[in-house]
């Protein structure tokens, strides 16, 4: 049996991490490991609004808003998130990607989805908010970095971080990320 022919398509299709191509926010195509990630078939992400693969809609559009706000100069933009798959399922997952236009970062963009569900579980039922304020507290921000990122005060900031701790039952913030990270 002979390898298949090396060429982007193959190489695109066969990527070991997810990979996506957009247009304003809608998946123009997508490769078989996002496939495989998001439990997908074709026809049910390309054409369609990356909001089907988030837990909200409010998640979504904040997220969109986050990405614009933060977009590096070249660019790009990371962050972990938790993702939806189609069957209903939460998990954590690590997005990258590039916008082609950093003046219209919707515009059209490349990105690539990493699960990381088997290195963090997602256990504790969170909200939108905790979510958002989780995944940033294990990026290491403080509350004035989340606030000024998520457009709220640092002491609502603060609020959430000790909803958070007693969710998983932690006592400080190094506690809570550890307990985040390995829950």
């Amino acid at each position: 049996m002979s390898a298949p022919d090396l060429d982007y398509r193959t190489a695109f299709d066969l990527a070991p991490i997810g990979m996506v191509l957009s247009r304003h926010r809608l998946v123009v195509d997508c490769n078989r490991r996002v496939l495989e990630m998001f439990r997908a078939q074709r026809d049910e992400l390309v054409g369609r609004s990356f909001e089907v693969l988030y837990p909200s809609t409010d998640e979504y559009e904040r997220t969109g808003a986050r990405i614009v706000a933060s977009l590096g100069a070249d660019g790009g933009y990371a962050d972990d998130r938790v993702m939806k798959r189609m069957d209903g399922e939460l998990f954590w997952c690590h997005v990258s990607g590039r916008a082609l236009d950093a003046a219209d970062p919707h515009a059209a963009g490349i990105w690539s989805f990493e699960d990381l569900s088997a290195r963090r579980a997602l256990k504790v039922d969170f909200t939108a908010r905790e979510r958002e304020i989780a995944a940033l507290l294990i990026d290491g921000a403080t509350s004035k970095q989340i606030g000024k990122k998520l457009g709220i005060s640092p002491r609502t900031v603060d609020v959430y971080r000790a909803r958070l701790m007693r969710k998983v039952g932690a006592n400080t913030t190094p506690e809570l990320v550890h307990r985040l990270l390995s829950s």
